[in-house]
């Protein structure tokens, strides 16, 4: 056999494996999403979390690692076959045959990316409709309110030594949709807490105003704006959403660790964007307790105003999904 021939047919082992080797690297891209415990890996720049549903949030970022160098080895590995086995012979100097219009591998490079894609899509919309589900009564629920250039917090609450209110709910908190309204407590006299660029916690001076939360304890973040688009971020909460004027939106956590943690703005909204920074203070139910009867003893009851109202038509596509 000429010594073409004798090279052709020892490559042709190589490519009839390359379709197996390549399903190999797409099922273990697309296994490692959900096999796995989040603590048996490092975080991977991600903090530490804080809350009973962060660690759904760190695993979905560890499988897309995962799943990125899988697939990055499998390719760099294929790159580096090709470079080596395949490179010019000093003594051969006849160009190689060529492969053209292989519809199989055309077909798998082109079906493989899009499961891969599909695989990632269908573990993120699993998680984030997990994380976005909302509670019948959560225990606790707190208005955040956005401005520029800092943050003010409703706690919606019956506090303890203050008079009921009324079940009409007041009207600086209009502009949150009647489907939240209705969990509201009925007897909530309210506590506010609000900041400014210059607001320093005064346990350990870090800037921005301090929300505080209950261990333990499911909390109903309810998010308006008063002006433009900012973000609501806890950075060890692993999560963020967007605080749009006119529309409201809502996520629920159950704190698990006690501390004080950083928290800032997420969405570029002005020149004072890098000052709108907060607090947030985990500590024993208790405590809690006790802080929002501080607030009422420092004259600080009822609500800040909730923010920009939503308008009719979107009121009225939200009754509808009711």
């Amino acid at each position: 056999m000429s010594p073409n021939g004798s090279d052709r047919s020892s490559r042709r082992p190589m490519r009839r494996k390359l379709p197996q080797v390549l399903t190999a690297g797409l099922v273990l891209a697309t296994a490692s999403g959900c096999s796995y415990n989040w603590e048996d890996f490092p975080r991977l720049g991600m903090p530490t979390p804080v809350t009973e549903e962060a660690p759904r949030i760190l695993s979905l970022w560890q499988g897309s690692w995962a799943a990125a160098l899988v697939t990055g080895v499998l390719v760099w590995g294929l790159i580096l076959w090709s470079v080596f086995f395949h490179r010019r012979s000093r003594t051969k100097v006849e160009v190689p045959p060529q492969t053209r219009y292989n519809m199989p591998i055309e077909a798998l490079y082109t079906v493989v990316p899009l499961i891969i894609v599909s695989v990632l899509f269908y573990f993120t919309a699993r998680d984030e409709s997990k994380l976005l589900e909302l509670s019948d009564k959560p225990a606790h629920t707190i208005n955040v309110v956005g401005y520029q250039w800092s943050w003010a917090f409703n706690y919606i609450e019956k506090v303890e030594g203050q008079p009921a209110a009324g079940s009409e709910v007041p009207k600086e908190l209009a502009a949150i949709p009647d489907k939240f309204q209705k969990d509201f407590p009925a007897d909530a006299t309210g506590v506010y807490d609000a900041g400014i660029p210059g607001t320093r916690n005064p346990q350990n001076g870090n800037p921005g105003p301090t929300l505080w939360l209950p261990k333990g304890e499911k909390v109903r973040f309810v998010l308006t704006s008063r002006d433009v688009i900012h973000s609501f971020w806890v950075v060890p909460f692993l999560m963020k959403q967007d605080v749009i004027p006119g529309h409201t939106n809502v996520f629920e956590v159950t704190p698990n660790r006690e501390g004080t943690f950083m928290g800032k703005c997420a969405e570029l909204c002005g020149v004072d964007h890098s000052r709108m920074l907060f607090n947030v203070k985990v500590v024993s139910p208790e405590r809690y307790q006790q802080h929002l009867k501080e607030l009422a003893e420092k004259g600080q009851t009822g609500y800040v105003p909730a923010g920009i109202e939503q308008t009719d038509p979107a009121r009225n596509a939200e009754k509808k999904q009711l």
